[in-house]
């Protein structure tokens, strides 16, 4: 089996994954994603694919991982792989699209606006 590679991204995290066969090892940015990643709940997110479709122990996941924190990261891995499962077999979609682990979240940080304190919070007006 080849190397399938796909993309997944939240906020401002990009996560680049490389899927192949193995024993179900994964490596994010070249050490074990449980360092990375020490919150149980983060890696859970990450497997969140792999264990819907029980091929947690087949495949062997590479991810390197740029931008954002650390659950938009997680997050962003997570959709990467569920891309690179769904480019293995198409079969896999309806399961993981079920599980809603086939969208993009498309929330971003609003921009702060000039004259303001935050994107939307004001200055306080001040009538006299």
């Amino acid at each position: 089996m080849e190397v399938i590679t796909a993309t997944g991204r939240r906020k401002s995290a990009i996560a680049r994954v490389y899927l192949s066969q193995g024993t179900g090892k994964i490596v994010v940015n070249k050490k074990d994603y449980a360092t990375h990643f020490p919150i149980s709940q983060l890696q859970y997110v990450i497997q969140q694919p792999l264990t819907v479709l029980n091929l947690a122990d087949k495949y062997d996941v590479k991810a390197n991982l740029t931008g954002g924190g650390v659950k938009g990261q997680a997050e962003a891995l997570r959709l990467g792989i569920a891309r690179a499962l769904i480019k293995l077999d198409a079969e896999n979609k309806p399961a993981l699209k079920a599980e809603g682990l086939v969208t993009r979240d498309p929330r971003q940080v609003e921009r702060k606006k000039p004259g303001q304190k935050k994107a939307r919070k004001r200055f306080q007006f001040s009538k006299r």
